[in-house]
């Protein structure tokens, strides 16, 4: 089947390029391998959107979704392995079927790293996250559990340190590897309290979370505290391992310009899939517009 535009990827950036494109009258297909809505559909509440005082990003997906739906977009669950460029079209191959496009949107967003250990999928949204921007505020005059050692895990810190009373920062090594400007700042910020060599090994809780269990690495010495929330930050994982012989990706991300052009002509990537510096909702939504906009004046200029 051919399209104007496939979009890869269901999360706000694949979902908004959407909506531009459809308005600007091409077809659209957007595949998505796993659920509509990307990594903000599992948080409880989002605050932080021009226009909405509060609602659940499952809630603000749903209604991106069928926005999207009522104009038209035609989506599939499939898992996308493979795009090459036929002379002036791009071939993308899925698990279960093949389709040609004129122009392809990449906005398969990331993974955040996860610790990989049992309980820790069941829950999110109920005491463990992954984005304390997004999150960060419903724990607000709490103390905080923080686990990661890098950039993230200290803005992160940081953050959470202006409305909370005290923040628990657990590393698994013996030092911080952020930037120094940050590494100086938490050290300096005097609620914001450092504790190296550790590993979590337990996440404890049914319907919420209730406690989390860590080994020191040194003395091997058990440790429990008693918290309803944790924040993981120990990197996000890029899924564009099926792209690196067709564009250039540094350390994973895609790399494009402003208007979220690649090297290949026709191939846009919007959201945290690309090289950027802030990953928010409103920042992927904004890229997928610009993609969007981008991949309609090349179909125009083109065929």
């Amino acid at each position: 089947m051919e399209y104007d535009v496939v979009i890869v990827g269901g999360g706000p950036a694949g979902m908004t390029a959407a909506l531009y494109t459809l308005r600007a009258g091409k077809s659209v297909l957007v595949l998505e391998k796993e659920g509509f809505g990307g990594q903000i559909a599992t948080s409880p509440r989002l605050e932080n959107f021009p226009t909405i005082d509060s609602i659940s990003g499952s809630e603000w997906s749903d209604k991106l979704f069928e926005q999207i739906t009522t104009l038209g977009a035609s989506f599939e669950l499939e898992e996308v392995q493979n795009i090459i460029k036929e002379d002036k079209l791009f071939k993308i191959k899925t698990d279960y079927n093949e389709y040609t496009a004129k122009a392809v949107i990449i906005a398969n967003g990331v993974k955040p790293r996860k610790m990989g250990l049992p309980n820790e999928d069941e829950l999110v949204g109920k005491g463990i996250s992954y984005c304390a921007v997004c999150d960060g505020p419903f724990y607000k005059g709490k103390e905080i559990y923080l686990i990661g050692d890098a950039n993230t895990a200290l803005q992160y810190a940081l953050l959470l340190s202006s409305y909370c009373p005290k923040i628990h920062m657990l590393t698994l090594f013996d030092k911080l590897f952020g930037d120094k400007i940050l590494i100086d700042r938490v050290m300096e910020t005097e609620n914001i309290d450092i504790r190296h060599n550790l590993s979590l090994t337990k996440i404890v809780g049914d319907k919420e979370l209730e406690s989390i269990e860590l080994e020191d690495t040194i003395s091997h010495e058990k440790v429990t505290y008693n918290t309803n929330n944790l924040f993981i930050a120990i990197g996000q994982v890029p899924q564009n391992e099926f792209l690196k012989d067709l564009v250039k990706l540094d350390h994973g991300f895609i790399v494009t310009n402003e208007v979220m052009e690649t090297e290949v002509p026709g191939l846009y990537a919007a959201g945290d899939t690309r090289v950027k510096e802030n990953k928010q909702v409103i920042t992927a939504c904004s890229d997928g517009a610009t993609a969007s906009m981008s991949a309609v004046k090349y179909i125009n200029n083109n065929f």
